[in-house]
């Protein structure tokens, strides 16, 4: 497969009427008749964002040459979902700022954000049914579960300086990843595509969900917080040991583990800087991205099995320019 010259943007360029079709499903489903509802959902769908999730569905779909009327559906229920998760990660994490703006929780309180993401998780589940279509009800109802067991595990594991590579790639494999799966995957099953191809297309979306949260949890220690839209450190404040601390920890000193240990035991961000040098003299930096761009690849492989295409080529570009992710 050849390089294609598609950039992220021009990636999305593709598909941009069909986006917009998505925002008219987007906006119609969220008036429930009650307006704290569409008050609390409209601030966070409209706070911006990439809206990657639906994106790679409707990228999907084009590769595939599928015309189904439900793909819009489909893409503003994975939007509903993801939404519904970052509420409710949201009044987890205690976190305030979003997008570069206060969190939901922080303009309306927790009570609002938690409810409103319920009426996301069951309004997504109203318009799955609609599709009529059983294994798409299966592969969301069955990704939606493991998102919540992989913020479960999250929680277990917060303030825990010897949680394991393997035991941060569950984590994120569930609760990332399996949404971004279930994503490409669903295209592919609307358009009743053969099993080897089913198969490719989730492969590619959880090689690209899980190389999409590595190079988030990098941005945490070296991006730009007007960038980014969030305060640096925040993983840590809340506790979480991310893929660069496990690789930091692994090579570090006994008085730099010291640190580090210490710093994820008691969520403390006020030694981030030193945190930082000793990720960086580590290595650690160029390791957690070397991981990202193994996933990367794994993505970009799993499209040779599509056919030669303008959309195929921009879904090979969002892997590949994954990598130079800032914000």
């Amino acid at each position: 497969m050849s390089t294609p010259t598609h950039t992220a943007a021009s990636a999305l360029a593709l598909i941009a009427p069909d986006m917009a079709e998505v925002d008219r499903v987007i906006a119609r489903r969220l008036d429930s008749g009650v307006p704290l509802v569409a008050e609390v959902s409209s601030y966070i769908i409209s706070a911006g964002g990439k809206r990657l999730r639906p994106a790679l569905l409707l990228l999907m779909a084009r590769a595939l040459g599928s015309t189904n009327p439900f793909r819009h559906q489909l893409a503003a229920v994975v939007e509903f979902i993801h939404t519904a998760t970052l509420l409710h990660d949201d009044v987890v994490d205690d976190s305030t700022l979003r997008r570069g703006r206060a969190t939901a929780n922080v303009s309306f309180g927790n009570p609002a954000s938690v409810l409103v993401g319920d009426f996301l998780y069951s309004r997504a589940f109203q318009m799955m049914v609609e599709c009529g279509e059983p294994r798409v009800m299966e592969i969301l109802a069955d990704a939606t579960n493991v998102i919540a067991e992989g913020e479960v595990l999250q929680l277990m594991n917060m303030h825990d300086a010897t949680l394991t590579e393997e035991g941060y790639l569950r984590v994120i494999r569930s609760k990332t990843a399996k949404l971004f799966e279930a994503s490409a995957r669903l295209p592919s099953v609307i358009d009743r595509s053969a099993a080897e191809v089913e198969a490719a297309c989730a492969s590619y979306g959880q090689a690209l969900g899980t190389a999409f949260q590595v190079i988030d949890d990098v941005l945490d220690y070296e991006g730009d917080a007007a960038e980014l839209g969030k305060n640096l450190g925040d993983d840590l404040r809340e506790g979480k040991t991310t893929l660069p601390l496990i690789i930091a920890m692994q090579r570090a000193t006994a008085d730099q583990q010291d640190l580090i240990r210490r710093a994820i035991e008691e969520g403390d961000a006020s030694e981030l800087p030193a945190l930082i040098e000793v990720v960086r003299q580590t290595g650690a930096m160029e390791s957690t991205r070397a991981a990202a761009s193994q996933e990367a690849q794994r993505a970009m492989q799993a499209l040779e099995v599509l056919p030669p295409s303008s959309h195929r080529d921009a879904l090979w570009a969002l892997a590949a320019q994954l990598l130079d992710r800032r914000s």
